[in-house]
């Protein structure tokens, strides 16, 4: 390993460690000439993850540019993302229309605004009637979970349970 100071090749590991992931070791070195110590991380070179874009081409998968997404989404939102919400997948290679249904999934049932912001720009609607029809498809099926929500409290009713409030959840009187 060259020394980073005064490019000598010849060093002496100090301390190795393993990285919180495992993916990693960290390794503090001296150089046998200047003395200074630096850091160097050793990994697997790994195959990349490849993901086909709607044209065809095929690039390289970058992890940070759908966070960076996901984080603008979810701006000022009661969302918590990390990095497991981006999936590894044993599979090499996907179609970003397939990542982009997935992370649309989940936002869906998590927060329906960071849900509407990160659609915008994934769906690329062409005008405000596209917007509106995905807003709308968006209130329909919030529609359909509250009324299965009021047909399951009014069967707790009928077997005896005392209706409750929306707004406090409290049993009503």
């Amino acid at each position: 390993m060259k020394c980073p100071f005064c490019g000598f090749e010849q060093d002496k590991v100090v301390d190795s460690r393993e990285s919180k992931e495992g993916e990693s070791i960290r390794r503090r070195r001296e150089c046998l000439r200047c003395e200074k110590r630096f850091t160097t991380y050793e990994r697997i070179d790994e195959i990349p993850y490849m993901v086909v874009k709607k044209d065809g081409r095929r690039e390289k998968f970058e992890r940070q540019k759908v966070l960076s997404g996901l984080l603008r989404a979810c701006e000022k939102r009661p969302v918590s993302i990390g990095q497991s919400f981006v999936i590894d997948s044993p599979e090499r290679e996907r179609k970003t229309s397939e990542i982009g249904e997935l992370i649309m999934n989940r936002l869906r049932n998590l927060d329906k605004v960071a849900y509407v912001r990160f659609a915008s720009v994934y769906l690329d609607f062409k005008d405000v009637h596209e917007f509106m029809s995905e807003l709308q498809d968006l209130l329909r099926s919030k529609d359909v979970r509250e009324a299965k929500a009021a047909l399951a409290s009014g069967r707790n009713a009928k077997a005896g349970s005392k209706p409750r409030s929306e707004k406090t959840g409290k049993a009503q009187e």
